[in-house]
C-alpha cells in the first residue's frame, strides 16, 4: 500500500510539474508568477509541504534552464510551497491557512530572499530590500484566490478528500472552523497593511494619507473577520434552536 500511495504522489507531482511550468506564463511579469502560487498552495493541500517544496524547485530549475527565467524562479516560490503545506496541516485542513502560509512565505520571506540573490547573482543594483514585496504578495493573493476556488469545490463535492485518502495523505472532512476563517481574515489585513506601508517606503511618499489607507484597509479586515465571526455563530445557534 505505502508503495502504491508513493508512486501515486509521484505521478501527481509529475503531473502538477508539468502543469506548472506550461500555465506559469499566465499573468507573469517580473516579480508576480501567480499560476505558481495556485500550483504550490494545490500541491500542499493534495500531498504535503515536503513534496510541494520539491514540486517548486523542480519547475523553477525547469524554468529557470528553459525559460531563461531569473532566480525569482526559486525564492518566490520554494518558502511559500512548504509553508502552505505546513500552514494547512497545522491548522486541520483549512484552506485559508493554505493560502495564508503561501502569502506569508512567498509575499514576505521568499521577497526579502529575492533581494540578496538578485543583486549578488543576477546584477541588479538598483532595487531595495523590499523591493519585490509588493508584487510578491499581489501574485500570491491572485494565485490563491484561484486555488482557494477550485479546492473549496473540490472539497464540497467530496472529491478532495478521497484525492487525499488515494494518495495517502492527511485527509479532512469538509467543516466550518469558523475561529479559523475569522483569524485568517484578520491576518490577510496585516500583509495589506504591510504592503502599503512597503509602497509608501519603496516610493518615498510621506503623505499622511497613505499610513491612513493602510490603516484603514487593515481595520476593514479585522472588522470582517469579527463579523463573519459573530455572524456565524448566530447561525448556528439558531439552527440549533431550531432542531430543538
Amino acid at each position: 500500500m505505502k508503495k502504491k500511495n508513493h508512486i501515486s504522489r509521484l505521478t501527481v507531482m509529475a503531473f502538477l510539474i508539468a502543469l506548472g511550468v506550461v500555465i506559469s506564463p499566465i499573468l507573469r511579469f517580473e516579480g508576480m508568477c501567480p499560476m505558481a502560487h495556485f500550483i504550490n498552495i494545490t500541491c500542499s493541500v493534495l500531498l504535503g509541504p515536503w513534496y510541494s517544496l520539491a514540486c517548486a524547485v523542480i519547475i523553477g530549475i525547469i524554468r529557470m534552464n528553459v525559460m531563461g527565467i531569473p532566480p525569482l524562479a526559486l525564492t518566490g516560490a520554494v518558502f511559500g510551497a512548504f509553508l502552505s503545506g505546513v500552514f494547512y496541516r497545522l491548522s486541520k485542513g483549512n484552506l485559508l491557512f493554505a493560502v495564508l502560509g503561501e502569502v506569508i512565505g512567498t509575499g514576505l520571506i521568499g521577497a526579502l530572499a529575492s533581494y540578496p540573490v538578485m543583486t549578488v547573482f543576477w546584477g541588479k543594483s538598483d532595487i531595495s530590500w523590499l523591493f519585490y514585496v509588493p508584487s510578491f504578495i499581489c501574485g500570491t493573493l491572485i494565485g490563491g484566490s484561484i486555488a482557494y476556488i477550485f479546492l473549496k469545490k473540490l472539497a464540497r463535492s467530496g472529491l478532495l478528500k478521497k484525492f487525499q485518502i488515494m494518495l495517502g495523505e492527511n485527509a479532512y472532512d469538509e467543516q466550518e472552523d469558523i475561529l479559523g476563517n475569522a483569524a485568517a481574515i484578520a491576518a490577510f489585513g496585516v500583509i495589506v497593511f504591510v504592503v502599503v506601508g512597503v509602497l509608501t517606503s519603496l516610493f518615498k511618499v510621506n503623505s499622511p494619507v497613505f499610513g491612513t489607507v493602510g490603516t484603514v484597509l487593515m481595520g476593514v479586515f479585522i472588522t470582517s473577520g469579527v463579523i463573519y465571526y459573530i455572524a456565524n455563530k448566530i447561525k448556528i445557534r439558531k439552527e440549533g434552536s431550531g432542531k430543538a
